[in-house]
């Protein structure tokens, strides 16, 4: 009878052509990985590695055997996932792939009162790039997709959820009203912290404020903590930094030349099932309350 583990021995020894290399990820000793790999070897009635000297090398049997391999340890995972899901009484799943912003910001909240309200339902969360959500639903890797950014996928459906005010923001400070062209002169400008609307800001930041100083830092998480510790200002979406402001760690600086841009936040999806139209619904009347 064949042993899943040695399934797992030859896929990772096949791969990587080398039964060290195999033995130090399995974190199984060589010998161990040459006895799983005889013993399918006996297993199949065929010999699926070619040894010269040190070398291994698949023969034209390991080639072919590779994706039946493959297939067969596939399906003993999905498997074994399947009952752990039912065992933890879940019935049915979503996959979400959700932007960094978004995931440390909004879908919390959100997710805790749809689990609580479907609790039968499995969520698991991917956290991606914008850029890179749509092809997590074009590939079917996600149910729904959650971004700050249009997908370039055809076979992606996008809907524009909720417009999100853009605000700038500073360090908190207890007693000063702190005024736009007080802080655009005295701080750095955090800029390029969101994928959709820093050009054309920067462009109308400078128009009005021409010797601004500033900064790139691609995280918005990090932006919030360098505001926190007085490195600079930024342009951030309300939503984003709701926490931040009631607990008085940034303040929000009220526009005057500058005009702050909306930030749009899109869900994206590829199948509509029961669970995916469920989230979209409950999504929509959560995120409306928050702005």
């Amino acid at each position: 009878m064949m042993d899943i583990k040695w399934l797992k021995t030859f896929i990772v020894a096949a791969e990587h052509e080398n039964f060290r290399i195999a033995s130090e990820e399995l974190f199984l000793t060589q010998p161990a990985i040459t006895k799983h790999i005889k013993r399918l070897e006996e297993t199949v009635n065929i010999e699926l590695f070619d040894r010269v000297g040190k070398k291994i090398v698949l023969t034209q049997a390991g080639h072919h055997f590779l994706p039946v391999a493959k297939e067969i340890f596939h399906q003993y995972e999905q498997g074994l996932e399947g009952f752990e899901t039912w065992k933890q009484g879940y019935v049915r799943k979503l996959v979400i792939a959700a932007a960094p912003q978004i995931a440390s910001s909004i879908l919390p909240m959100i997710l805790r009162k749809f689990m609580d309200e479907y609790p039968d339902i499995e969520v698991l969360v991917h956290i991606v790039s914008s850029y890179e959500i749509g092809e997590e639903i074009s590939m079917s890797r996600a149910d729904i997709g959650i971004s700050r950014l249009k997908p370039i996928q055809s076979t992606v459906q996008v809907e524009a959820l909720h417009q999100d005010r853009v605000i700038l923001v500073a360090p908190y400070h207890e007693t000063l009203k702190l005024s736009e062209q007080h802080v655009l002169t005295t701080f750095r400008l955090i800029t390029h912290n969101h994928p959709e609307y820093w050009e054309e800001l920067l462009r109308t930041v400078k128009g009005s404020y021409p010797f601004i100083r500033t900064m790139k830092v691609n995280q918005m998480e990090i932006t919030k903590r360098f505001i926190e510790q007085g490195l600079g200002v930024s342009y951030l979406p309300y939503t984003t930094v709701m926490e931040e402001l009631n607990e008085k760690k940034l303040m929000e600086v009220r526009p005057d030349k500058v005009l702050p841009p909306a930030s749009s936040t899109y869900l994206l999806s590829k199948v509509k099932t029961e669970e995916v139209n469920l989230f979209i619904s409950f999504f929509k009347e959560k995120i409306a309350g928050l702005s």
